[in-house]
C-alpha cells in the first residue's frame, strides 16, 4: 500500500520519481515485489550527470528514508594545498556536498564504508553501490545486495525499498565454480592479483575460493578481502564470492554451491598471477609519485608503510588516500606526523578518479592497486604495480628496481 502510494505522488514529487525509477528496475528484471532495507550506500562521484540526478530529486522535495553513506568526492581544502584547482571543480564538489545534506545523506566520503561507518548483518537487505562495497557486504558479511549503480541505491535510499531479484534471492548466490588457489597467498598484494585474474579466466561467474596453501584459514585481512572483491570488479563484473570455510553461505561445498554437486572446477596458480602483472603494470623504472588507497587504505595498511619511511625522506611525492576516521587515527596515534615528515600526505575523502589529480596528469606513478591504474587510464597517467611494500622503497628511491620486495636499509 505505502509502495503505491508513493508512486502516485502521495510522498511528494521526489519520492514518486525515484519509486517510478525502482519500478522500471523491477520490471526489466521481472521482479515480483519490492522489499525493505536496512542500509545503504551511494557511489557518489560529484560528476555532472550524478550531480544532476541528486539535485533533481532534492528539488521535487526528496527525503532520503534510509539515510545513506556515500563514496569519496575530492577534499578541496586538502587538495589546494598541494596543488591549484579550477573554480569549476571546487563549485561542483560543493554544490553535491550541499545536494546530498539536503537529500539526507551522511557525508561519509568513503568507499569502504562496510569496515567501520555502515556495517550490515547476515542476511540484511541493503543497497549498496561501489566496486568494493557490493562484493564484501555480500560475501564476508552474507549481507543481500544487487550491484546497484549510484542512483538506484539513491532511489532506495529514498523509497526505502528495492525490488526483489538477483542477490537477494537465495538460488541467485550460490556457487559457480570451485577456484582452487594453488599460489602462495602471502601479502594483501596477492589478493589484489588474484581478483583482478580471475574474471579474465573464468568470465562472470560466482566463484566459490579453495585456498590449497593457506594453512589457517581464518586470518584474511579485511584488506585482502576488500582488495580481492574490488579487483574482481574492475576487470569484470562479480558481485559476491564464497570462500570454503570462511564465508557465512561456505560452511561446506554443499552449502557454498547448494548442492552436493560442483558443477565447474579451475586452478589459479603463481604464473596466472604473475602473468596478469606483468600484462597491465607499466615498465619498472624512474617514478615521478607514489599514489595508495583505491580502495582506501586501512589504519594497518598505512602502518606498514610509515614503519619503512620513518626517519627518512621520499625522493617522490607520495599521496594515500583513506577516510576521515582513518585520518583522524593516524593523526592520533602519530602515523600522519611521520609521513609528513618524510614528505608524504595522507588525503581523506577523495579518489583518485577525480579531476584533481590533474597535476599528475601524463606521469608516471607507482601504486599497489590495479584498480587504481585501471581507472587513471583516462586520466592519462601510467603506473608500475607492485605490492604496497616494494611500491613504499621505490617511493624513497624515486625508482622501482625490482618486481619483489626488498629489504630496505
Amino acid at each position: 500500500m505505502t509502495e503505491k502510494q508513493m508512486l502516485d505522488g502521495k510522498f511528494g514529487k521526489g519520492t514518486q520519481t525515484a519509486m517510478k525509477i525502482q519500478v522500471a528496475i523491477a520490471e526489466a528484471f521481472d521482479a515480483p515485489y519490492m522489499v525493505p532495507i536496512s542500509r545503504a550506500h551511494v557511489a557518489l562521484s560529484n560528476q555532472e550527470a550524478d550531480l544532476w540526478f541528486v539535485e533533481k530529486l532534492v528539488s521535487q522535495g526528496a527525503k532520503c528514508k534510509i539515510r545513506p553513506t556515500v563514496n569519496p568526492s575530492f577534499n578541496w581544502e586538502q587538495m589546494s594545498q598541494i596543488t591549484s584547482l579550477s573554480s569549476e571543480d571546487v563549485d561542483i564538489v560543493r554544490r553535491t556536498d550541499n545536494a546530498y545534506k539536503k537529500i539526507g545523506a551522511l557525508m561519509t566520503y568513503d568507499c569502504t564504508p562496510y569496515l567501520q561507518l555502515n556495517v550490515p548483518k547476515v542476511n540484511d537487505v541493503i543497497s549498496y553501490s561501489e566496486s568494493s562495497a557490493t562484493p564484501f557486504v555480500n560475501s564476508v558479511y552474507g549481507a543481500k545486495t544487487n550491484r546497484e549503480s549510484a542512483q538506484s541505491a539513491l532511489c532506495a535510499a529514498v523509497t526505502g525499498v528495492v525490488p526483489y531479484y538477483g542477490y537477494l534471492m537465495k538460488e541467485n548466490r550460490k556457487g559457480e565454480i570451485l577456484v582452487n588457489v594453488l599460489a602462495k597467498m602471502d601479502s594483501d598484494f596477492d589478493f589484489q592479483l588474484l581478483g583482478y585474474v580471475l574474471p579474465l579466466k573464468i568470465g562472470f561467474k560466482i566463484p566459490v575460493f579453495n585456498f590449497i596453501n593457506k594453512e589457517e584459514k581464518r586470518n584474511f585481512s579485511n584488506a585482502s578481502l576488500m582488495n580481492l572483491g574490488a579487483q574482481m570488479n574492475t576487470s569484470g563484473n562479480v558481485a559476491i564470492y564464497h570462500i570454503l570455510g570462511y564465508t557465512p553461505e561456505a560452511s561446506t561445498l554443499e552449502d557454498a554451491f547448494q548442492s552436493s554437486k560442483v558443477p565447474e572446477e579451475v586452478d589459479i596458480t603463481q604464473e596466472d598471477l604473475d602473468s596478469v602483472r606483468d600484462k597491465i603494470s607499466a615498465p619498472i623504472g624512474k617514478i615521478d609519485f607514489a599514489l595508495f588507497g583505491c580502495p582506501h587504505l586501512t589504519f594497518e595498511q598505512i602502518e606498514r608503510v610509515t614503519k619503512i619511511i620513518a626517519g627518512k625522506k621520499l625522493a617522490v611525492p607520495l599521496f594515500i588516500m583513506s577516510s576521515d576516521p582513518t585520518m583522524r587515527l593516524c593523526e592520533q596515534m602519530g602515523v600522519l606526523k611521520t609521513i609528513e615528515e618524510a614528505g608524504g600526505n595522507i588525503i581523506s575523502n577523495t579518489c583518485m578518479d577525480q579531476p584533481c589529480w590533474k597535476f599528475l596528469y601524463g606521469k608516471k606513478g607507482v601504486t599497489d592497486s590495479p584498480k587504481c591504474a585501471y581507472y587513471t587510464k583516462r586520466r592519462k597517467m601510467e603506473f608500475v604495480i607492485t605490492d604496497l611494500e616494494n611500491a613504499t622503497y621505490s617511493a624513497l628511491e624515486g625508482e622501482v628496481t625490482s618486481d619483489r620486495k626488498k629489504q630496505f636499509v
